[in-house]
């Protein structure tokens, strides 16, 4: 198939077009992001179309929106990726377009009438729903977040109706559309993977895993992700001030988002907060982990999650997000309830009390689970288009 990706940034849309291009597609990803750092991820530079100046002019905006209080162009930098984006799809004739939501309604309206497939990633769930859920979380911290404006919820709900089908990632996010009273005709889940490669562990590390837990020292908790409220770190504050320092030992690998820097100055010594590492480091800090917590109140897919299972970590998460999907319940994690930081320290505590059972999941994990890679999710694509 003649494939085009749409996507302002890179999201899992590199991994796929890689995949893809592995399986004989003939792919060409649409991005922002230079040709130079497209290549690293796998997909050599003729097959990228970039759109580098709108890469720039977003990178400058949010830094001045972070650092002076500006306000941040949404409007002006979706349409004019968009219109590019168009522009460009409108040169050729394609199988299938995949773009991301939020910047495609150009491009639909321009494929109005063509024989090709227009499939539209939303890599969340509904945009009333995060919408919602953000809002009700800005009530109970009495923070200002960043939500969907009215604008953006427009025009996502018109890309949804252009588009012929909607691709998400996770039952949750199934749902939220449903629930929106979007025909589930019209939608289709592509769960993610990870590069399972990349993060399998040695069975030295597991075995250093399991002395460590049966040793009786604190248990290593590990956190990878944005620290955000959206991914739930005002649980995750309640949590750290809860937990014993005797018996766990908490780090936090990731980004501060504005909203949070605050509470973590307030929460320095209970935890270590490691700053955004590079992807090819981060199978080193899953390594050191014993446990992987991810208390998200609204995701479509954390890649954290299939990394974590990759790196044989038992996981604590949520429903609101992948965990129904790639959690065993008592296999390989647990999947409790959002706004619940008791209910992720109680899971904490049996696990301390439990350290025999716990050493047997991580093996368990490492010898019988198998997460999806990317071949699978590129196969799964495939079958997307052709149904």
């Amino acid at each position: 198939m003649k494939i085009a990706i749409v996507v302002h940034g890179r999201f899992h849309a590199f991994d796929l077009a890689r995949e893809l291009l592995h399986r004989g597609h003939e792919v060409t990803l649409f991005t922002n992001y230079p040709k130079w750092a497209v290549e690293p991820f796998g997909v050599p530079g003729k097959h990228v179309r970039s759109f580098w100046i709108h890469g720039g002019l977003s990178r400058v905006s949010w830094w001045l929106r972070q650092m002076a209080r500006c306000s941040y162009p949404e409007a002006a930098l979706h349409i004019l990726f968009g219109r590019w984006a168009a522009r460009e799809i409108e040169k050729e004739q394609w199988d299938v377009v995949h773009c991301w939501s939020g910047i495609s309604e150009e491009i639909l309206v321009a494929l109005a009438g063509r024989n090709t497939l227009k499939l539209l990633m939303r890599g969340s769930t509904h945009i009333r729903t995060q919408a919602r859920i953000l809002e009700e979380e800005e009530k109970r911290t009495r923070t200002a977040l960043d939500h969907p404006s009215s604008w953006i919820i427009a025009r996502e709900e018109r890309e949804y109706a252009l588009a012929d089908r909607i691709t998400v990632l996770s039952s949750f996010s199934y749902r939220t559309f449903i629930e929106e009273k979007v025909p589930s005709q019209k939608l289709c889940i592509l769960p993610l993977g990870a590069q399972i490669e990349r993060f399998r562990p040695t069975p030295e590390i597991i075995e250093s895993r399991c002395r460590r837990i049966l040793s009786g020292r604190p248990l290593q908790v590990l956190y990878v992700g944005a620290l955000s409220f959206r991914k739930g770190m005002w649980d995750m504050a309640s949590i750290l001030r809860e937990a014993d320092r005797n018996r766990f030992q908490f780090r936090l690998v990731g980004p501060a988002a504005a909203e949070t820097k605050k509470l973590l100055t307030e929460l320095r010594g209970l935890g270590e907060f490691i700053p955004k590492q590079p992807q090819h480091e981060l199978p080193n800090w899953y390594a050191g982990g014993d446990l992987f917590i991810f208390p998200t109140l609204e995701e479509g897919y954390p890649m954290v999650l299939s990394q974590a299972s990759a790196s044989a970590l038992p996981v604590l998460t949520t429903p609101n997000g992948a965990g129904v999907d790639l959690v065993q319940e008592g296999e390989t994690g647990w999947v409790l309830p959002i706004r619940s930081p008791g209910a992720f320290m109680e899971r904490l505590i049996w696990c301390d009390k439990h350290r025999r059972e716990l050493a047997e999941m991580a093996r368990r994990i490492y010898g019988e689970y198998r997460p999806r890679d990317w071949s699978n999710v590129a196969a799964d694509f495939e079958r997307i288009c052709r149904s």
